[in-house]
This record gives structure tokens, C-alpha cells and sequence, in this order.
């Protein structure tokens, strides 16, 4: 008798759950009319029906109901279409192979940056990242660590490498060369021509790591100044360079608490003046 039961249960294919619950196929049925997912109905069922095991699914057997065509008997297929993927068919995942897209090549690390721009007591470091509206508008932001002092750059041409190098050359060449020490900058593509800009300005760029917006820490800061001026539904594109001049005056001569309520404006200006950035 014992062979035999053991004999019956690993007999394959085995009939679907919900074809042998009725009730239990009629819950679940209900639900997806609802658009729940079937691991929604199933914590549904654990919740509604505590310890009764003849009201319990998991939601890989609700897929395998759905999809398995050996059980097709087991519930409606058609609610497939009231799935998240609407697809009558599941589609297997496959491994996507490396395009080299998104790759910078020739990219330094931030870990390779000098240790005297930790501390700031070295003027010239700058960090910048592109501050984006309704796409594909941006502008690209500057920020030099010691003094917190920045500058806006137009991209009327777009965001892709080839289209932000050009601009963002142009401003890193307005810095007067002994405040212009390196450039961190967020891992994005615009990126990607980065050691153009370094060829023409002399100054080394290091880029953070993935998801570390941190890293710039001053810059994030800066950023969120800006939405003030360049909220995330305007088109960047509608701000040309001197407005964008005006808006950084603005922030310059605003007073910071970080600097003892002077301003950055005064505190670069300083700077400028100083022996130490002279000679650092």
C-alpha cells in the first residue's frame, strides 16, 4: 500500500491544485480581473485564510496554471492578458551580453584622486554632473570644493559626449590656471570624451562610482540650489548662457553659513589673491 501511494504521488504530470480545488480555482480567478499579481493573490490567501491548507497557492503554481500547457485544465488562460506583461506566453530572461556603451574608456577612478582634495584646504578642485529638466535638456554644473563656488553651462546642442565636450571646455578654460586642479564627475556618458577636456585644460578628471552621488557631495548640494532657478519640468534648452550667468551671480553673492555668512564670491575672490593658489 505504501509503494503504491508513493508510486501515485510521484507520478508526472501531476494534476494541477487548482483543478482540484474548485473553490480555491474561483479565488484566484477573481483576482486578476483586479489586475493582482499572483504573488498579490497568493499573500492574499495566506492572509485571508490562516492554517487552512486547502485555500493556500503559491504564486510560481498559479504561473505554472497559467502558462504550463500541460495544465491547461486549471484555470481561465486567458488571464494572462490581465497579467502586468499581458504576454500569453512567458518571455525567458536572457543574459544581455556587454554592448560596450556604456563603457568610458580611460575612465581614473575617484579612488586615484589626491588626498589634498579631501580636506579642501587646497583650492582648485572642482566637481561637476548635468543637471537635467524635460529631456533631453540639461545644463552642466561647476563647483570648486574650497570656496563652493559655481558656474552653469548652457548645452544647447544635447547631452551625448560629442555635444557637452565643446561647452564644457569652453567654461574650464574661463578658470584662471591656478584654480584649475582636477574635475570630479558623476560616471555618465557625457563623459566619455574626458580625456579630450583634459588634454585641452590640464586638468584630470575622476570619475565616482556608480550610484555614489556623495562623492560630489558639494556639487548634489549645489544642484539642489538650482532647482530653485531650473525646476525639473522646464526645458533647460530655453535658458541661453547669459541667463544662466545671472543665476550663478545670484548664488555667488548669497551668503553662506559654511563660510561664516560670506559669500563664495568673496571667498574665490580670496583665493585668487591667495599665495597659496598661487603656488599650491
Amino acid at each position: 500500500m505504501a509503494d503504491a501511494a508513493a508510486y501515485e504521488r510521484g507520478r508526472r504530470p501531476k494534476q494541477a491544485k487548482l483543478a482540484q480545488r474548485p473553490a480555491l480555482r474561483t479565488l484566484v480567478e477573481a483576482k486578476p480581473a483586479l489586475c493582482w499579481s499572483p504573488e498579490q493573490i497568493a499573500g492574499w490567501l495566506r492572509r485571508q485564510f490562516p492554517g487552512d491548507a486547502s485555500t493556500q497557492i503559491s504564486h510560481e503554481a498559479i504561473y505554472l496554471s497559467l502558462y504550463d500547457p500541460r495544465r491547461r485544465q486549471a484555470i481561465d488562460r486567458s488571464l494572462t492578458q490581465r497579467l502586468r506583461s499581458g504576454r500569453p506566453m512567458p518571455r525567458p530572461k536572457i543574459a544581455r551580453r556587454p554592448t560596450g556603451r556604456n563603457i568610458i574608456r580611460g575612465m581614473v577612478s575617484i579612488t586615484a584622486r589626491p588626498a589634498e582634495v579631501e580636506d579642501r584646504k587646497v583650492p582648485g578642485h572642482g566637481e561637476g554632473d548635468l543637471v537635467m529638466a524635460t529631456r533631453p535638456s540639461a545644463v552642466a554644473t561647476l563647483v570648486e570644493r574650497t570656496s563652493r563656488y559655481p558656474a552653469i553651462v548652457a548645452l544647447p546642442d544635447g547631452i551625448k559626449a560629442e555635444q557637452v565636450t565643446p561647452h564644457l571646455t569652453r567654461s574650464l578654460l574661463g578658470i584662471p590656471p591656478q584654480l584649475r586642479r582636477t574635475l570630479t564627475w558623476d560616471r555618465g556618458r557625457e563623459m566619455a570624451e574626458h580625456q579630450a577636456i583634459t588634454a585641452e585644460t590640464g586638468m584630470p578628471i575622476y570619475l565616482c562610482k556608480p550610484r555614489s552621488p556623495w562623492q560630489r557631495g558639494t556639487n548634489e548640494n549645489t544642484n539642489r540650489l538650482l532647482r530653485q532657478y531650473l525646476p525639473k519640468g522646464a526645458d533647460l534648452r530655453t535658458f541661453n548662457q547669459a541667463d544662466l550667468d545671472t543665476i550663478a551671480h545670484e548664488l555667488n553673492h548669497r551668503p553662506r553659513r559654511t563660510h561664516g555668512y560670506r559669500t563664495p564670491a568673496e571667498v574665490y575672490a580670496d583665493l585668487l589673491n591667495s599665495g597659496d593658489a598661487l603656488t599650491a
